[in-house]
């Protein structure tokens, strides 16, 4: 069980992971925790935002729609490798999902698959969005697969978690699909061989 991390050790952990960070706004007081605690946190899930833009996208991810109020991460993941920092607490990016999924992940075990949506993640779950169509044609950049790694990456070092502990929201929720056009299994090699 870890408790999440200040602002200030989330954004060191991010430059200390050579990330190229961009602080938006108020992103370390933006938040959710009126509707609930963020924490105990036990991973990080991946995202892919369904739109075109780095601008357009870091806007919807901080400010949110009229269904869902922002911030729906806590960094956006843009195409060029940048990591934009939009809220810090609980945000609106995992919903419901299984929870035979959450202590596979506590345990750093496989994944079972996601047949239930009875469990929180938005109090458990670090979240990053990923600029990206995910229609499987969109492109994903070297440079922001690089990204996405470090970013997990970097919490997981901080919280000495392995890479067990990166899961796709497609793996949380069930009817999700993001993130599409690359595997979790290759993204968790990745992160396994980085924190080696």
């Amino acid at each position: 069980m870890s408790s999440p991390m200040s602002a200030s050790s989330f954004l060191k952990a991010l430059k200390d992971e050579g990330l190229t960070v961009v602080q938006v706004g108020d992103w370390r007081t933006h938040n959710r925790d009126d509707k609930g605690p963020w924490g105990p946190v036990h991973g990080v899930m991946i995202h892919h935002t369904a739109t075109r833009g780095t601008d357009r996208t870091v806007q919807i991810c901080r400010d949110g729609h009229a269904g869902l109020p922002g911030p729906l991460c806590h960094g956006v993941i843009a195409k060029d490798g940048r990591v934009h920092l939009v809220g810090h607490g609980r945000a609106n990016h995992a919903g419901l999902g299984d929870d035979d999924v959450l202590r596979a992940v506590i345990a750093e075990k496989r994944l079972p698959s996601d047949n239930e949506a009875n469990t929180d993640g938005n109090r458990h779950f670090y979240g990053f969005e990923c600029e990206n169509l995910g229609d499987g044609e969109d492109p994903w950049p070297a440079v922001q697969l690089e990204a996405i790694e470090r970013a997990a990456a970097a919490i997981c070092r901080h919280h000495r978690w392995g890479a067990p502990s990166v899961i796709g929201h497609r793996e949380w929720q069930p009817g999700k699909v993001d993130p599409a056009g690359f595997t979790m299994d290759s993204l968790r090699e990745r992160i396994h061989d980085r924190l080696k």
